[in-house]
């Protein structure tokens, strides 16, 4: 009997029937599992038998079995997923840092004004010890807050560090695998004559989404059914059957970061710069866009805090009529030689502005003949040194006499801003806060005109002659002041300096009216040191003139909250994205339980139906051979 009698349609339907039912009792047994693509059995007619009066079919075959999935929709996962994955974690860090530079009881800003309050308190009864004990107290609150912010934004680089070391190692393991499923998915094509291992094409999948989480990749499939994966500017994770690995390292110019390094077998590249998107971009970015300037800007109020109130903590006189001391103590700029200097010691940095500070740190590089200075924050470079030479920008006070036998290549790393956590209150006796004028300046009682003070201040504390009496006399249409001659200003107020002192003159003056400065010793109630203090937290001392320490503060808490928010927007938008694209590729690859269901009624009544078909050729087959007995 040929193939295309009854016997051999019925048992073509029971065979391809019962592989339809095998596929679709295997969507259903992973429906739940993750990846799995929905897979469908097809059929093809079998060739027909050829007759004198025509063709008669010979049945049904299963031709194959293809897996329901589309590459643009498994593209779109891997790249939303990887968008989602940076923005949620640049989200986490963000907010524990905005969380914490705004919290009244760990931000800066409430600690700012309290120790403030404490120098108005101080200027309203100079003489209190309770003030000028609270006061003290203010301080050490107030530098153990910028200690305290700074020290949690060293432990989030400690965290990003070790999330960089896990995501790598993350990373290696997932291109391995991915390496090795190429590898199988290969052979097994090459056994079943190029047909397509749905169920390795579907760990692979997951396994490429689970990569692009970590970071931002390219896929490129090849004609043998393996894929390549690239990264960054197109070092390649996965070759066919082969791997390759990244690794963390220090960095050459500062060994307390990390740098993300390519080892591809022959040699080691740094591809920091390089990587974006997944978790290890946000990572990377995170550190340089988010924790790096907030300590920068954290420790430019810092200094700069330190700076101006020990300026004028130093022209003013204390309890025991001695000139005051440096009110804030300060760690040194940080200075840091690269891996491998060929020189010895390191530059001197100090601050000598700390109104001109940038927020930046400074890259300090040799030629062989001379340093350049490049400001990191914008790449520009800022001054040509020679060796041995010094250098004053963006208020800092450079010396390279320090550094000898150096060579072309060796290069130093400046930090001079990371010192927020070096702040410390250098005085510990209350009686040794400063709040007097170290001079006085008076009107003479014989004096018939309307001459009158309008304000003294200390511009030089150093100054030798600083406390030494000297006599404004007025004479002559001029004032003489010890031999030299200052005319009235047209505007009604003439500004006198002398000894260190500036002294500011209002009023008419007559004929021999005098004024008399002399040495403010024992003047315990004078509160015009303490008022100074004081005012500066209304005075626009930070960023060039541009704020007080308060606004600079407030635009660092502003900055972080923005980004944060920014954060939290987009890591929104990017999971609406991202779930709009899997539910996209369950419409696609799916299992629909209804329609499986459905399926597995439709085929088993097919093969009910193939069977009855062989059960009618069995009886035809009876009844033949009954009449040839007969």
């Amino acid at each position: 009997m040929s193939q295309g009698g009854l016997f051999g349609i019925g048992t073509s339907a029971l065979q391809s029937y019962q592989r339809a039912l095998q596929v679709t009792g295997n969507n259903i047994a992973n429906a739940g599992t993750e990846g799995y693509s929905r897979q469908r059995l097809d059929f093809t007619a079998r060739q027909p038998e050829y007759l004198g009066f025509g063709a008669l079919g010979t049945g049904v075959q299963a031709s194959g079995v293809t897996r329901m999935a589309e590459d643009f929709v498994q593209l779109r996962i891997g790249m939303a997923s990887s968008s989602e994955s940076y923005q949620r974690t640049m989200l986490e860090f963000s907010r524990q840092l905005d969380n914490l530079l705004a919290d009244p009881e760990t931000g800066a800003g409430p600690a700012m004004q309290q120790f403030f309050a404490a120098v108005q308190d101080v200027a309203s009864d100079p003489t209190s010890a309770a003030a000028r004990q609270q006061l003290l107290a203010r301080a050490e609150v107030l530098s153990s807050r910028f200690a305290g912010l700074e020290g949690e934004i060293e432990q989030q680089r400690g965290l990003v560090d070790q999330q960089l070391r896990i995501t790598v190692e993350e990373i290696n393991q997932l291109s391995t695998s991915i390496a090795d499923l190429n590898r199988q998915i290969v052979e097994a094509r090459g056994r079943s004559g190029g047909r397509t291992p749905n169920d390795l094409l579907d760990r692979r999948d997951v396994l490429l989404q689970q990569l692009a989480e970590r970071v931002g990749i390219n896929t490129v499939t090849q004609d043998d059914g393996s894929v390549n994966v690239f990264m960054g500017r197109g070092q390649s994770l996965v070759l066919g059957t082969a791997a390759n690995r990244l690794q963390v390292q220090p960095m050459a110019a500062d060994p307390t970061r990390l740098d993300v390094a390519f080892d591809n077998g022959s040699a080691t590249v740094v591809v920091t710069d390089y990587l974006t998107g997944g978790r290890i971009g946000a990572l990377l970015d995170l550190r340089d866009e988010v924790l790096d300037p907030a300590s920068l800007s954290l420790g430019r109020t810092a200094l700069t805090l330190a700076e101006t109130f020990n300026a004028t903590h130093q022209a003013n006189l204390d309890l025991n009529g001695d000139l005051g001391g440096a009110f804030f103590s300060m760690a040194s700029p940080r200075v840091q030689a690269a891996t491998g200097n060929a020189g010895s010691g390191l530059p001197t940095l100090a601050i000598a502005d700390a109104g001109a500070l940038a927020l930046s740190d400074y890259d300090l590089r040799f030629d062989g003949s001379d340093w350049s200075l490049r400001r990191l924050a914008d790449n520009q470079t800022v001054g040509t040194i020679p060796a041995g030479g010094s250098l004053e920008v963006d208020g800092l006070a450079l010396d390279l006499s320090p550094v000898t036998g150096a060579a072309a290549g060796d290069r130093f790393l400046l930090q001079p801003l990371r010192a927020a956590d070096g702040l410390a209150v250098a005085i510990t006796d209350p009686r040794a806060v400063a709040a007097a004028l170290p001079v006085t300046a008076e009107p003479a009682a014989a004096n018939t005109g309307s001459l009158s003070v309008h304000s003294l201040t200390v511009t030089d504390a150093g100054d030798a002659a600083l406390r030494a009496p000297l006599q404004v006399r007025f004479s002559g249409g001029a004032y003489d002041v010890g031999g030299t001659t200052v005319a009235p200003d047209a505007s009604g107020e003439t500004v006198i300096e002398a000894n260190g002192w500036r002294l500011v003159l209002r009023g008419t003056p007559a004929e021999g009216d005098v004024i008399d400065v002399r040495d403010n010793a024992g003047a315990v109630g004078d509160n015009r040191g303490a008022l100074a203090l004081a005012g500066i937290a209304e005075t626009r001392t930070v960023a060039g003139g541009t704020a007080t320490l308060a606004d600079s503060y407030a635009q660092l808490v502003s900055d972080v909250g923005v980004r944060t928010q920014r954060a939290q927007a987009n890591a929104d938008t990017q999971g609406r994205i991202l779930a709009d694209a899997r539910a996209q590729r369950e419409s696609v690859s799916g299992v629909n339980l209804d329609e499986e269901a459905a399926n597995l009624l439709r085929y088993q009544q097919a093969y009910a139906a193939a069977a009855q078909v062989i059960a009618t050729a069995n009886t035809m087959f009876d009844t033949l051979l009954n009449a040839m007995r007969r």
